[in-house]
């Protein structure tokens, strides 16, 4: 039995859903292979109302199929004749039958967002990113360190903390349970940090020490990271993540009715739904051995978000993911409340309304 036939079975009505429109295509439940039925027999029995086209598997399941007739007419007749009723030519197996709906084409990766190249492209204060961060090598060695240590495995990835451990229940840190100096490994990359375009324009920049905290994550190709901000109360204004292994786009939204917590989250709405709420968009193509560092507007009033693709696509290129892809998140442990200009974003001051 033929595939892909570019028809599938309609949603559930629910509330004020309208059924989908007569057409000639009927989506046949009950019905395939898998119970014992053929290509022929499907063709038997309804092409007693008129001409059938062709007989497709509405999916993998084996029981559930696509009939196409050459009128309308015809699907209108075999539905009203067979639709919950015993088929005495399929010995007497009841059909679920309604109109089949076309599929919707996936959409491309990345969708029809403009994918930046450069921070400079992408428009978004403090925002800024260096490409060939550290080199090949620096690369392999950063790798083969915290693959020597232990990871703490998550629902989609791995996890190593150091200095302080992220609480993921609490989207916040301990700051009373210090873990130690960040691992030495780790040293060439922060002598570099200190030059970093855009350091010196934040304000974090005239403390003693820019970062003291390092979360290094293992994503596995296809998974990504829900839209979120950064939680002003655990975290300085500079939060810089370093890729490596594997590229990947990131989005950036922002909700002009949003708080720190992305609206998908408060109305229950995934990421990929008709409800999701307005926001404005913009993307940016991270290298492996890039640097971003996310600042300013761009760290504390935008969600950051990696699509959960296999596969990006970039100026009409096609890249594939690695097999996994590991990035070193810098930040600096805030020790008292936020009192950033973002308010609408911001956790500590929303907590004293």
């Amino acid at each position: 039995m033929a595939t892909k036939s570019g028809y599938t079975r309609p949603r559930p009505l629910a509330g004020d859903t309208a059924p989908p429109p007569p057409s000639a295509v009927l989506y046949v439940a009950n019905c395939g292979p898998a119970v014992g039925v053929t290509d022929a027999d499907v063709r038997a029995v309804f092409g007693a109302f008129g001409e059938v086209e062709g007989v497709q598997a509405a999916d993998d399941s084996g029981a559930r199929i696509i009939v196409r007739f050459h009128e309308p007419v015809a699907a209108e007749a075999a539905m009203a004749a067979l639709h919950g009723r015993p088929c005495d030519l399929l010995a007497g197996r009841l059909l679920h039958i309604r109109y089949s709906v076309p599929v919707k084409p996936k959409a491309r990766p990345g969708g029809l967002l403009p994918v930046a190249l450069a921070a400079s492209e992408l428009g978004i204060p403090g925002i800024y990113m260096v490409k060939e961060f550290v080199s090949v090598a620096d690369e392999q060695e950063l790798l083969a360190a915290v693959d020597s240590k232990p990871w703490k495995s998550l629902a989609k990835r791995r996890v190593q903390h150091y200095g302080y451990e992220f609480l993921y229940e609490t989207r916040n840190v301990d700051s009373k349970q210090f873990l130690g100096e960040l691992p030495t490994f780790v040293s060439t990359v922060l002598e570099k940090i200190a030059s970093f375009p855009g350091v010196k324009e934040c304000s974090q920049s005239t403390t003693t020490r820019l970062v003291d905290q390092l979360t290094v994550n293992e994503y596995p190709c296809g998974v990504g990271l829900s839209p979120h901000i950064d939680t002003h109360s655990a975290f300085e204004e500079m939060i810089f993540s370093l890729s490596l292994a594997g590229p990947c786009i990131m989005e950036f939204r922002k909700y002009p009715k949003g708080s720190w917590r992305a609206p998908s989250v408060v109305n229950g709405a995934g990421e990929d739904s008709s409800q999701e709420p307005e926001c404005i968009k913009k993307a940016i193509f991270l290298p492996a051995r890039s640097m971003l560092l996310m600042s300013g507007e761009g760290r504390y009033a935008w969600h950051h978000y990696i699509p959960h693709h296999k596969i990006d696509e970039v100026c009409d290129q096609v890249i594939k993911r690695n097999s996994r892809r590991v990035s070193f998140t810098f930040r600096k442990v805030r020790m008292g409340p936020c009192d950033c200009e973002y308010k609408q974003f911001c956790d500590s001051q929303s907590k004293r309304c």
